[in-house]
């Protein structure tokens, strides 16, 4: 019977505790489930054998870092909050004749049974979970993904083992805290007052500076390489700024309320505030925590989303046609490219693999890096200078604009050229290029003017994924103008300059998979050092299969969007956790001063109005504030999606739109819940 008494405790306890146990075990077995999810993908054959399976391995890896860290901070957060509920009941137990030892072998068998039904449940649930999430990843990916076990034992020990640890830490916490306290403490450990916290101004005006600073940052950084680079910065300081204003800031102003008697004396605010007041100092960081969590999921399921839908917009762009292939030459070395020779081998190659060639067509360009001197009016060719003031410029013939646009050549004159988007501030238009010497400074040759007399749509060819610089792309009319500037160039930078690209546009008529498969025969035939015969000399040849780049765009950004949604999901989940603990919790505490207040005269309705006053106020707060935090990211957000390829910042707008509708819509069902478990405690 002895032996049998402690697992029997540790169930009772848990069975009465049953409102505050049972999210705490859901948490843990999705938080596991999610867990080996992840760690199952990292090992699934399936996965291993596709296309661009490195993007999902890394995504994985990632989220299964974040997700770790989330766990620990969010169990031990709920193990802390279930010591202090329970101190009351374990402090009865030392008062009846129990030692410090006896409890802490019910809390062992609570341990016990926390992981078995947690980690256990969780691990079921992941298995079961683990062919959908296959499924859902494959529907993404836009690649067929073929079904393998779902139990992976190395992914099930590795999950096992890690909140094994978390279990063991939080038990030995529990223990360090019966160990140090008495049982007078443990008895009333749930009925310590609120002392009124002082208001620290100096605290809210850092808050309110971070704040501003971060809001600054976000709003005014334009260029998308600081954009990336300037992000985190900003993300700490909102962050920073977001806990010092619900710290201090939120004390000060429900004291500016208090001190306004028309609203302050009423029976709904009065209360409310009040009861706010005298408990901020401990719900400030709950929610603080609420609000970093709540725009987290809302910016990583906004931003996923926006990469993965603009995916066919960035291939189509960038991949005019089915096979894409760049053949770099040096005048200056005496090379040339024979086009002829080159379009006949294209062609050739293909039919000897059974694969029709619909459309052969050619672009010639030049690209080198120019800086600004908006002083001088000209943009200045090996000169060194900031980031802020680099164009990657991009020269091509009109012929060459026709080919990568599918849009007719513009007719221009001998010393014109059209500019594809925008010129830089204050210039046109007459553009100028001058050379500087790479080494010495000083000015080389004659300058080149181009007269602007045609502004034409952006050639997104150029706009590649990962530019770190603005880009300025201009059309002239023939290749004497294109050589004039390499001239230019190649005398600026010397051992430096670029070379020519000629980009050879084959539209194929094949599957992607027979695409595929001809870029991959290609690469195998190239070795051969005849393979080239009759195509000039040239530096390098490289092939682009626009279906394997779709593979491979798709594979980023499908993995992105997976981590978002698993890490949102997550990341809802302990801002769910957060919201049920506080509000039972400040139920329990309320229950007698709601009910002092009936015995002094306040009707049922008067009650109730305070009540929904001060649980709207809780609610309300940090998701306003997390709705103004996702309005001053929305500029970074877009500017860093630029360097992934998506620039239709309508589709950015539509994606954090119906990102912060949709959890609007969660976060009311949540309020709701939560709300009603609240009453049904203090009524």
């Amino acid at each position: 019977m002895r032996n049998g008494l402690y697992p029997r405790l540790a169930a009772q306890g848990m069975r009465q505790n049953r409102r505050f146990f049972v999210p705490y075990l859901l948490a843990l077995a999705g938080l596991t489930a999610a867990f080996y999810v992840m760690s199952a993908l990292c090992a699934d054959p399936g996965v291993l054998n596709m296309r661009g399976f490195a993007y999902v391995m890394v995504m994985m890896q990632i989220g299964m870092f974040v997700a770790g860290i989330l766990s620990a901070v969010l169990l031990l957060y709920i193990n802390s909050f279930l010591m202090k509920q329970r101190k009351k009941e374990l402090g009865l137990y030392n008062i009846l004749g129990m030692g410090k030892g006896n409890i802490a072998l019910i809390q062992c068998w609570e341990s016990l049974y926390t992981a078995i039904l947690g980690v256990g449940g969780g691990l079921a649930l992941g298995v079961a979970l683990h062919k959908l999430s296959t499924a859902a990843l494959a529907a993404l990916l836009q690649f067929s993904i073929p079904f393998h076990s779902s139990l992976s034992l190395p992914a099930m020990i590795q999950t096992a083992a890690f909140f094994g640890v978390l279990l063991a830490l939080a038990l030995a916490l529990n223990l360090l805290r019966v160990r140090v306290s008495n049982p007078i403490e443990l008895l009333h450990g749930g009925s310590v007052g609120e002392r009124e916290p002082r208001t620290r101004w100096l605290l809210a005006a850092v808050g309110a500076l971070c704040l501003g600073a971060g809001y600054f940052i976000a709003v005014t950084t334009k260029d998308p390489a600081l954009a990336m680079a300037f992000y985190f910065l900003a993300v700490i300081l909102v962050i920073i700024g977001t806990y010092c204003l619900f710290t201090a800031g939120s004390i000060a102003l429900l004291k500016l309320l208090r001190k306004n008697k028309g609203f302050y004396y009423q029976t709904g605010h009065f209360i409310g505030v009040s009861g706010m007041l005298y408990r901020m100092k401990r719900n400030a960081v709950g929610l603080a925590n609420i609000c970093i969590l709540s725009t987290m999921v809302m910016v990583m399921i906004s931003g996923t989303l926006a990469l993965y839908l603009g995916q066919g917009e960035i291939i189509a762009a960038q991949y005019p046609a089915s096979l894409t292939m760049d053949v770099r030459y040096d005048p200056a070395a005496g090379q040339e490219l024979d086009l002829a020779g080159a379009q006949a081998l294209v062609k050739r190659f293909a039919a000897e693999h059974n694969v029709p060639v619909t459309g052969l067509e050619a672009a010639e360009y030049l690209h080198f890096n120019a800086f600004v001197n908006s002083e001088a009016r000209r943009l200045e060719v090996g000169r060194d200078g900031s980031s802020n003031d680099r164009r990657a410029v991009y020269l091509l013939t009109a012929q060459g604009y026709a080919a990568l646009t599918g849009s007719a050549a513009p007719a221009l004159q001998p010393g014109e050229a059209a500019v594809c988007g925008q010129l830089p501030p204050g210039f046109g238009p007459e553009l100028t290029f001058q050379g500087i010497s790479i080494s010495e400074g000083h000015e080389i040759g004659q300058p080149q003017s181009l007269t602007v007399a045609e502004t034409l749509p952006a050639v997104e060819y150029f706009n590649t994924t990962f530019d770190m610089f603005e880009t300025l792309c201009l059309v002239v009319p023939d290749r004497a103008a294109l050589m004039d500037l390499w001239a230019l160039q190649s005398e600026a930078l010397d051992n430096y300059a670029a070379g020519l690209v000629t980009t050879l546009l084959a539209e194929l008529d094949c599957s992607n998979e027979e695409e595929m498969a001809l870029v991959d025969a290609w690469s195998d035939a190239s070795i051969n050092e005849n393979f080239f015969d009759g195509t000039g000399d040239w530096e390098y040849w490289r092939v682009e299969s626009r279906a394997e780049m779709a593979v491979d765009g798709y594979a980023m950004a499908g993995g992105f969007l997976f981590l978002g949604i698993i890490l949102g999901v997550v990341f809802l989940m302990a801002t769910v956790l957060i919201i049920y603990y506080k509000q039972v919790s400040e139920g329990y505490e309320d229950q007698g001063r709601f009910e002092i207040m009936r015995k002094v005269g306040l009707s049922q309705r008067e009650v109730k109005s305070s009540i929904r006053s001060q649980v709207l106020l809780v609610f309300c707060l940090p998701i306003a504030v997390a709705a103004v935090h996702i309005l001053f990211d929305f500029n970074l957000v877009a500017r860093m999606l630029t360097m992934f390829g998506v620039r239709n910042v309508m589709t950015v707008v539509l994606c954090t739109g119906g990102t912060l509708l949709a959890f609007l819509a969660v976060y009311a069902a949540v309020y709701s819940l939560t709300a009603r478990t609240y009453y049904k405690i203090v009524r």
